[in-house]
């Protein structure tokens, strides 16, 4: 069933486990998304990244999880990650997508708050939930370098508070160490840090960057306060060894579903990292979501 994150994201944070948000790039992964929470149980959030609509447009992945969302009793929660533009976040919503993530950290304390009040203003009419970020999640950082300067750029408790008061926000991704992408260097998240934000907001927090982090560190990060992890290149690194490994013999569409495949057990590794499996019965769903096909908005951001 096609939900928003609202209901599992409060119960994940509630019950201490994390929900997956897995990024689907073609019609296999998609799919793969699907059969792995299906055969786990598990609350799945499927993300499409505004930088991956080249892959998928926002309408084809949104015609598609309707259509395996209503095959199954299994809350998912279709997502737009880091969505940049605000034309991006109102053509999401238009296609039928039930979050999206307003991401501009890149700005300034204050202009991120604005920008983001403005998408939550408009999200919120349609029953759409919204994720923002706080801090700066880099891109294969090299942890061994990390120092005091770049532990700045990470999330502070105090402007958390007043970041998600502020704006109203469902989520917030937050910056403690983790990187997007693959590592360079050993992972070193800041858990310290972590308890101290979750103890300034109620809002679910999520962590970015996922992939390569260590089941570990993923466990603990959980512990300390994250409800929401995002995986992406694990996820295409497993696909890619699977295929990689198949004789000129074995046909292009059947290279696709031994991809499929490889991804389903990826990600239910990882569903049983973040303790989400068979946590379907942890709520009954009552409220299932109803696409706003007849959305229209207007406005910058």
């Amino acid at each position: 069933m096609l939900v928003n994150t609202r209901q599992m994201l409060n119960m994940a944070k509630k019950n201490k486990y994390a929900i997956a948000q897995p990024n689907a790039w073609d019609s296999h992964s998609l799919r793969a998304i699907i059969r792995a929470s299906q055969d786990s149980r598990c609350p799945v959030i499927l993300g499409l990244a505004e930088a991956h609509f080249g892959y998928l447009s926002p309408e084809e992945v949104a015609h598609m999880v309707s259509f395996y969302a209503g095959k199954t009793d299994i809350p998912v929660a279709l997502h737009l990650d880091h969505g940049a533009s605000y034309n991006a976040i109102v053509r999401a919503i238009r296609a039928g997508f039930t979050s999206v993530m307003i991401d501009a950290s890149q700005l300034a304390f204050e202009e991120n708050i604005k920008v983001t009040a403005e998408i939550v203003k408009m999200a919120h009419a349609v029953d759409v939930t919204v994720e923002a970020e706080l801090g700066y999640v880099g891109v294969g950082l090299e942890y061994e370098k990390l120092d005091a300067v770049a532990k700045d750029l990470f999330t502070k408790p105090e402007q958390a508070r007043e970041f998600v008061t502020r704006t109203e926000v469902d989520s917030l991704a937050v910056a403690i160490g983790t990187a997007h992408g693959e590592y360079k260097g050993e992972p070193r998240l800041d858990l310290e840090r972590l308890v101290e934000i979750a103890a300034a907001v109620k809002v679910p927090l999520v962590l970015h960057g996922g992939s390569g982090t260590g089941d570990e560190r993923l466990e603990s990060a959980i512990r300390c306060g994250i409800s929401k992890v995002n995986i992406f290149t694990d996820l295409t690194k497993a696909a890619a060894a699977e295929t990689r490994l198949v004789p000129p013999s074995v046909s292009y569409p059947d290279e696709g579903m031994l991809g499929e495949e490889a991804v389903i057990d990826c990600l239910q590794h990882y569903f049983r990292v973040f303790g989400c499996v068979n946590r379907v019965t942890d709520t009954s769903y009552e409220q299932k979501f109803t696409m706003c096909t007849d959305f229209t908005a207007g406005g910058s951001a």
